[in-house]
């Protein structure tokens, strides 16, 4: 059988990053993290019946009661299109409201269902259990200097985006 020669070459030389990752192994490895941390989360809220990011959005409004949507959508720091699909799928299952704005008709109030108060303890314990996951074979000293350096690095990063929402 004939070599196809348009097939790449085997990478003799080939190290565990991608070559155009080398100058930036963090970056890397919290990338592949948090495509994986996304994937365990959908997972877990999928027996919910919620999609990732859907219970964020779910947590801001049983934090902080009915809201505009435009500052929902500020506060979720996602696309306006994004929070509307979500707030739709939402609606449809009964854990949102949606209602003109009494201090101005043209915008929107979500809040959180009374029915949505049983999807929180079934939120929180679905992050319980990710967390537990995640964190699996590290001590309670490693757990708080790795929460530690997170917030610096997301300290970091709300610096150069200029972007960050407000403190959760």
């Amino acid at each position: 059988m004939k070599a196809d020669s348009t097939a790449p070459a085997d990478p003799v030389c080939a190290e565990a990053l991608p070559s155009a990752a080398r100058g930036g192994p963090v970056s890397h490895a919290v990338s592949r993290i948090a495509r994986l941390h996304r994937i365990a989360a959908g997972r877990l809220l999928k027996g919910l019946g919620l999609y990732p990011g859907q219970e964020l959005l779910m947590m801001h409004l049983w934090d902080g009661g009915a809201v505009r949507q435009s500052e929902l959508i500020k506060a979720v720091d996602l696309d306006p299109s994004t929070v509307t699909k979500m707030l739709q799928r939402l609606d449809q299952a009964g854990h949102v409201r949606r209602r003109p704005d009494p201090d101005d008709r043209r915008a929107v109030l979500v809040e959180a269902t009374v029915d949505s108060c049983g999807l929180h303890a079934s939120v929180r314990d679905a992050w319980s259990s990710l967390e537990e996951h995640t964190l699996a074979g590290l001590d309670p000293a490693e757990r708080t200097e790795l929460a530690r350096l997170l917030a610096k690095v997301e300290a970091n990063l709300c610096q150069e985006t200029e972007g960050c929402p407000g403190p959760e």
